[in-house]
């Protein structure tokens, strides 16, 4: 049986949460040894990680290894499964806001220009 077991949850385990998530507790780490050590380098260098972070996280998310809020299908659950709608942004999701990808209202097909062909050398 698996974590989420038969249940219809899903937990939104992806790539980009937990490699946000290892990051910013190496940097908690990093942080309170260097309090115990009294270690300056090492107070910035986990205030580096601290920082990092969210931004490995927000860069994952925007190369679709995030998800959208709300629920997902099912044969989206697992974590190694990419979110191909990262592209054009999620609706309501502030990182891509930040990113400047602005989701099409629903119902609206967003045309895209075609991408030049590459000549054969």
């Amino acid at each position: 049986m698996f974590i989420h077991g038969d249940d219809d949850q899903d937990l939104g385990h992806t790539v980009a949460g937990w490699t946000g998530t290892g990051i910013a507790t190496l940097g908690f780490g990093a942080c309170g040894l260097a309090l115990v050590t009294a270690s300056t380098l090492l107070a910035l260098a986990g205030a580096a990680l601290l920082v990092l972070a969210p931004l490995v996280t927000w860069t994952l998310h925007l190369a679709g290894w995030g998800k959208p809020s709300g629920p997902r299908p099912a044969d989206q659950w697992d974590w190694r499964v990419r979110d191909l709608t990262a592209r054009d942004g999620h609706p309501g999701c502030v990182g891509c806001r930040l990113a400047g990808r602005r989701p099409a209202p629903r119902g609206q097909v967003v045309e895209r220009p075609a991408e030049p062909a590459v000549a054969d050398a």
